[in-house]
């Protein structure tokens, strides 16, 4: 098994039928200059930049093509649906443990699922437990895609080791595909915790993020946190992850009020189908600022819900108001993303800028997987500087 950061090949002979399709297809559409649009289940349509082009629709791609439970690896198609691979983990209680949003399909029920695998590694999107358990690309070991030219590439392996190189089938979570088309990835996998337990505090946001900054310098099984305001101050609830003994300890030491089974409302705010982001203010954009979990309560006239033990802040803006957020991001040390806009206004960027040094290397990559720029056309980058 392969455990280089390098490809592992560009031969269209390891291609399928549909790979062979898609190839064909991207071959002609780099040399009409036409731009792609790559779309799985449509459920992170919302996410990035707005784009237009030829839909590329994954959904072809599916099937889990390798499983080794005992080896802590499974190896997925693009198209596989998420909700299909975590029900197969599941028999075998196992899970990814950064937990990926589902969100929901557009059109459909707000609980369904939708999302694909390459549509999970491609939005890089972490769910509660991302604080204590690392992100998506933390559990990326490798992945195959068609870059702009049709060939078709694989890189990292099926093993967790240091790689020689660059690094690239986790540089591809969080790319929005524009470096290429996800065909397959290899992603560690997890035994599920023994045990859970879910605590409820009553308490302000101040209170809420001290309490966490001192549990998070305890050995304690913390595992995800979510700070909500309600009536009076407000109410963090604490989820705990780990070995009975290690839950049980901490139930006793910590107090609080044990929850009975609130796996659902867990996955409710995984998926941004709490009660905060329903009632949401009509015509407010949704902000995600991601800030250290030790940065204060932020003043911005506006109760946020709290994850990641503070380090994941979400805002309900007016329009306009977007410099306000990143500046008072980037004053505690952060950034603030706008994560889902009421209405698109091209004056206010979706992502904070990069660092010169960071966007010349982020479009050097760009150009060198695609060097038409036909994947996801301004969806990561503005169209205008897409390719620097």
């Amino acid at each position: 098994m392969r455990t280089s950061g390098g490809h592992r090949g560009s031969t269209i002979d390891r291609m399928n039928p549909e790979l062979h399709a898609i190839a064909a297809r991207i071959r002609a559409t780099t040399a009409a200059g036409t731009p792609l649009r790559i779309r799985g289940g449509g459920t992170k349509d919302f996410y990035g930049e707005p784009v237009d082009g030829e839909v590329l629709d994954t959904r072809a791609l599916a099937g889990i093509t390798s499983y080794e439970p005992s080896e802590l690896v499974v190896t997925a198609q693009a198209g596989t649906p998420l909700a299909e691979l975590e029900a197969v983990l599941a028999e075998k209680g196992q899970c990814l443990p950064f937990e990926p949003p589902h969100f929901a399909t557009p059109g459909s029920d707000a609980g369904s699922g939708g999302g694909t695998v390459g549509g999970m590694v491609a939005a890089g999107l972490s769910g509660p437990a991302r604080a204590s358990v690392g992100a998506v690309r933390d559990y990326v070991l490798g992945a195959t895609l068609l870059n702009g030219r049709g060939d078709l590439l694989s890189f990292g392996g099926q093993v967790m080791k240091n790689v020689a190189g660059y690094d690239v089938s986790r540089v591809l979570a969080g790319s929005l595909g524009v470096l290429g088309l996800i065909t397959e990835v290899s992603l560690k996998v997890l035994p599920v915790p023994p045990a859970e337990a879910t605590l409820r505090f009553a308490c302000g946001q101040a209170e809420a993020l001290e309490l966490l900054n001192g549990w998070g310098g305890r050995p304690l099984p913390l595992n995800a946190s979510c700070w909500v305001p309600e009536a009076g101050d407000g109410v963090l609830y604490l989820r705990l992850r780990g070995a009975v003994a290690a839950v049980e300890a901490a139930c006793a030491h910590l107090g609080g009020e044990r929850q009975g089974d609130v796996r659902a409302d867990w996955d409710a705010c995984r998926d941004q189908r709490l009660p905060w982001f329903a009632d949401a203010p009509a015509g407010r954009d949704l902000w995600r600022l991601s800030v250290p979990q030790t940065a204060p309560v932020l003043a911005l006239g506006s109760e946020p819900l709290v994850e990641w033990h503070g380090g994941q802040r979400w805002y309900f803006a007016a329009p306009g108001e977007g410099a306000r957020l990143r500046e008072a991001a980037r004053a505690a040390g952060g950034h603030a993303t706008l994560f889902r806009a009421a209405r698109h206004d091209p004056a206010v960027p979706r992502f904070d800028a990069l660092a010169p040094p960071l966007a010349r290397i982020h479009h050097a990559l760009q150009r060198e997987f695609d060097p038409a720029g036909i994947f996801n056309r301004g969806r990561l980058y503005r169209a205008e500087t897409a390719l620097g």
